[in-house]
């Protein structure tokens, strides 16, 4: 009997004790989970890391490629500008005049959408690039406009604005456009309308007349 009873304590025992076996594989399960938590907290990070430098680069591409576009904008208004400058020298020493009267015909053709090759020498032709120039049958300044024609277009002109560099310029290039509209871009029509007046022109093509005299191959003819 108590051989019996020392069984069953043995017994008794060991079931309280942990089996050495068990614990191994406990703590394998434990510390795979930690290292798991770990991995992917180390991974989040990472990204956003990634994520933050790759932002900061495209940032600063931005604002290096602001930059450049807004040197090849400078460097490209220079050039215009040198241009410029160089196409008035030109004019300049062609017609022997100074470089403020090239630069003003240049920009006011411009302005008035003139060809400014045609505008140099329709000046050259009617003034001979003298301000003052005043014509036989009253056409006067730069251009040669009469004073009837230059106060269709500004109202209220008077003669001696009319010889205003820059009022004379702007308006006989002004009437030249107009002319050119109303014969749908015909050059040549244009200036002998200029010459002749447009009333005359009109009523010699009517007429099946040639209007050709020879004043627009004076000006086209040296281009």
């Amino acid at each position: 009997m108590q051989s019996l009873l020392l069984k069953l304590q043995a017994e008794v025992a060991a079931r309280k004790q942990p089996r050495s076996d068990v614990w191994p594989a406990v703590r394998g399960a434990v510390l795979g989970c930690l290292l798991f938590v770990f991995a992917f907290q180390l991974g989040a990070r990472s990204v956003d890391s990634q994520s933050s430098w790759a932002t900061e680069w495209q940032q600063r591409f931005l604002i290096g490629d602001a930059r450049l576009q807004s040197l090849e904008g400078q460097v490209d208004l220079q050039r215009a500008q040198i241009e410029r400058l160089e196409r008035i020298h030109a004019y300049s020493a062609k017609y022997g005049i100074g470089a403020d009267l090239a630069a003003s015909i240049e920009e006011i053709a411009q302005a008035e959408q003139v060809d400014p090759k045609v505008a140099f020498e329709l000046v050259r032709v009617e003034s001979q690039f003298n301000r003052t120039a005043q014509s036989p049958v009253g056409a006067l300044g730069y251009t040669q406009l009469m004073p009837e024609t230059a106060r269709l277009l500004s109202p209220g002109l008077t003669r001696d604005k009319m010889f205003d560099r820059e009022t004379n310029l702007r308006l006989g290039f002004r009437f030249l456009r107009s002319l050119i509209r109303k014969y749908d871009g015909d050059v040549h029509l244009a200036l002998l309308a200029y010459n002749r007046g447009p009333d005359r022109v009109d009523g010699l093509l009517k007429a099946g007349i040639d209007p050709n005299n020879g004043y627009s191959r004076l000006i086209l003819g040296r281009r």
